[in-house]
């Protein structure tokens, strides 16, 4: 049996646009901003080249393996299994470190309206939300993301005029007022620019998601490749919009209260405490959706690890037989995401987040040069450019994540090659696979054994 095929281009694009979000760029504004030193636009743009290659990878190799769609698969069939596996415990670490994130910037959102509130005290409450909601098996319809996202383009919207206004009813003293966004030769260095860039790739994350619908598209091997590198054009028009309104309104030499939150700030300049509000609400209800969609992800991935025996299947893939989730992981998961979010900050969670994301990014465009260049009989530029041009930006990027990020990073990928090697016998026997896409289906065909 076989999924009928009914979503067309434009469908897949928007299925895109909502599952990263309108407003992609804005929690992390005030962090490129102090990293870049104000060339947030810039890093914006420079993610988008990166992205574009890696998005033509994905959808040529979504081309080739049209009913898997992950760098897991990719870089054990076109490259080696021990690849794949690495490729995919990195991977992990993304599904992992999202909750965390975003239990930090609701938590901070929500000491906006609450100031007397300790962050401590919204980090438990956003984590036990998670949780509980989670456990409970309260899912979110597609019908309700879309909504979503409507209602922040109408936000961005409000946001787009409202700085417009701001900025033309505003005098400025300086010739290069509109060009500083993207260049200020008096703050500009290509080292912190690099820096962000590495960052500002956080606002790209989730445009692979459009290959798991390779079953259900019109002319797959066309439009998978269009809509991915399409969503990432939209998006990154979208967010340089946004973000070079943001600079006009708030110049990088003004410091932030706090530059977790600097965009609900800017928003309050443009029009005053109610769009301060507006804003706020519609960031953290987006984040707050988002948190509970990445802890149950990261749980049916560690399912799926469990099912498989990546994990011990005894704890891993057992199954709540009341709501058909993975209680064990869902509280494991919960359990991380609290601690990290104690132990981390927005900016470095987002770049180890970014430090799984990238090495699954340059995986992706190694394997798709294997595949249609290497192999090929037919040596096309074409087929060697984008792939090496995806590979090398995203490994200029990967080196230009903090110190810090790589070495927590790096520890991660050690745990998780001893891991492998431990459970394969030095990957001598069969190998460990990921499961990114578990279904609901699977879950309770597995609890109804």
């Amino acid at each position: 049996m076989h999924l009928k095929r009914t979503l067309t281009l434009r469908d897949l694009i928007l299925y895109g646009i909502v599952i990263i979000q309108p407003t992609a760029p804005m929690p992390v504004f005030g962090v490129l901003s102090e990293r870049a030193h104000g060339h947030v636009v810039t890093t914006i743009l420079l993610a988008m080249v990166g992205m574009i290659f890696t998005a033509v990878s994905y959808g040529r190799m979504a081309q080739a393996y049209p009913s898997a769609g992950s760098a897991f698969t990719y870089v054990s069939r076109e490259l080696n299994p021990v690849l794949g596996y690495a490729t995919g415990w990195g991977m992990v670490v993304d599904y992992l470190l999202n909750p965390i994130i975003m239990i930090v910037w609701c938590s901070k959102a929500a000491m906006n309206f609450s100031p007397n509130v300790p962050y401590w005290a919204w980090a438990v409450f956003f984590c036990a939300s998670f949780t509980t909601l989670n456990l409970l098996g309260v899912k979110s319809s597609a019908r309700i993301s879309g909504v979503l996202a409507a209602s922040m383009a109408i936000v961005v919207a409000i946001f787009l005029f409202t700085a417009a206004r701001y900025v033309l009813n505003h005098p400025h003293d300086s010739s290069g007022f509109f060009t500083h966004p993207f260049y200020d030769p008096q703050t500009f260095h290509l080292s912190a620019v690099l820096s962000g860039t590495s960052i500002a790739v956080l606002t790209y994350i989730g445009f692979d998601g459009i290959s798991t619908l390779s079953e259900e598209v019109e002319n797959p091997r066309r439009n998978i490749l269009l809509a991915t590198v399409g969503t990432c054009l939209v998006i990154s028009i979208m967010s340089a919009m946004e973000v070079y309104a943001g600079q006009l309104v708030w110049p990088a030499s003004e410091p932030f209260r706090d530059p977790d939150t600097a965009f609900v700030d800017i928003a309050a300049r443009t029009a005053g405490p109610w769009f301060f509000l507006v804003m706020n609400l519609t960031l953290l209800v987006g984040n707050f959706g988002s948190g509970i969609a990445s802890q149950l992800g990261a749980a049916r991935l560690l399912y799926g690890m469990g099912r498989s025996n990546a994990l011990p299947k005894s704890f891993f893939a057992a199954v709540d037989s009341k709501h058909q989730i993975p209680r064990n992981n869902v509280l494991l998961v919960g359990a991380i995401a609290l601690a990290g979010a104690f132990a981390l900050s927005y900016t470095l969670g987002a770049e180890i987040l970014n430090f799984g994301a990238l090495t699954a990014y340059m995986g992706v465009n190694a394997a798709a040069f294997f595949r249609y260049y290497v192999r090929s009989p037919q040596k096309r530029l074409r087929d060697m450019c984008a792939p090496l041009m995806g590979f090398a930006t995203c490994l200029l990027l990967w080196l230009n994540l903090s110190g810090p990020a790589k070495i927590v990073g790096v520890g991660w990928m050690m745990l998780g090659m001893g891991i492998g090697a431990w459970r394969t016998r030095g990957f001598r026997r069969e190998y460990l696979t990921f499961d990114f896409a578990v279904p609901e289906r699977a879950i309770e065909s597995n609890s109804a054994r």
